[in-house]
């Protein structure tokens, strides 16, 4: 077998018909909605790798601390032969885990873009003799097929990511992971956690305004792709915490009253004066919380880990 494998399950044109249908579905509903995974275009990529550097933004930093430090623990725990992570994107973090597990036999990285999984994949056999990658070209929130490989298995879902499901898309999407499992497999899961408002909005909204040009990108996006005409500047990034929900809010909000013409859907889009887009939810979590949706997935929690400073977690839950 050779010791790299790229295997596309998302049809060539599924991104382009993806966009049609969450454009025009989010655009004539309300409030209005875009999907955050739209923001994740070469340059969204670029935008959201300086997020991670700013001052005011932990997650990154918090996670790395937790893998540096539990790396051991998980391979202990889990004893994994094959390590599958979900949204894999450069796999820069899960190198701390694959390190440690040292009967690991397959990596399989998840993610929509062929580039990414080909650069991350023959950089990491060219590190690590011995490793095989089998690398899908997939959506994670659709049913996975996943290689035949060795267990006990290990999926990463890693970044808070699952923080941007709705609740019953979480549920939906824990259930999913489960029926990739056998029982003793695991789930490494990441979460941010609920902490004070302040720290939360300035998170989503740092002085330097690179979160405002993230969340501005998706309208470029729609622009390059469809031929729409939004201009980014007619629109002000708004971040809010709803403390109800305990998640952040990401919006867009019109400045003016406005059209929007997207030529290749045949659509015109009125914005009124201080209308607001929704671009992103970012859910933050308790303990209590995970180990109720995880067990709600017939998933049972193991291990609970977090930074020094308590702002992020990482999970692991076994497979009943």
């Amino acid at each position: 077998m050779s010791p790299f494998q790229i295997t596309r399950t998302l049809p060539e044109d599924a991104t382009d018909a993806a966009l049609r249908a969450d454009v025009r579905h989010g655009l004539t509903t309300t409030p209005k909605t875009l999907p955050p995974k739209w923001f994740y275009d070469a340059h969204g990529s670029e935008l959201f790798e300086q997020i991670t550097e700013l001052p005011e933004y932990y997650p990154t930093r918090a996670e790395r601390e937790i893998l540096t430090t539990r790396a051991p623990d998980i391979a202990t725990a889990t004893a994994a032969r094959t390590l599958i992570e979900l949204g894999s994107g450069s796999s820069e973090k899960t190198r701390l885990v694959i390190d440690a597990l040292t009967q690991l036999h397959t990596y399989v990285p998840v993610d929509v873009s062929e580039t990414a999984l080909t650069q991350a994949g023959q950089a990491l056999i060219a590190e690590r003799p011995g490793l095989h990658v089998h690398a899908l070209i997939a959506d994670f929130t659709a049913r996975l097929e996943l290689p035949d490989t060795p267990g006990p298995r290990l999926v990463a879902f890693l970044g808070g990511t699952i923080g941007n499901l709705l609740p019953t898309e979480r549920a939906e999407f824990l259930t999913s992971v489960r029926a990739l499992l056998s029982p003793g497999d695991a789930l490494l899961l990441g979460t941010d956690l609920v902490k004070d408002e302040e720290i939360l909005v300035r998170a989503y909204d740092d002085a330097a305004g690179v979160t405002a040009a993230f969340n501005k990108n998706v309208l470029s996006v729609v622009n390059r792709e469809l031929g729409a005409d939004f201009d980014p500047t007619a629109f002000d990034h708004v971040a809010l915490w709803d403390t109800q929900n305990e998640w952040i809010e990401m919006r867009l909000r019109s400045r003016t009253a406005q059209t929007v013409k997207i030529p290749a859907l045949d659509l015109a889009v009125d914005f009124t004066t201080d209308e607001e887009l929704h671009t992103e939810i970012s859910a933050k979590f308790r303990e209590s919380g995970v180990r109720n949706e995880l067990a709600a997935a017939d998933l049972h929690l193991t291990h609970w880990w977090t930074d020094e400073a308590g702002r992020f977690a990482l999970s692991l839950s076994v497979a009943r």
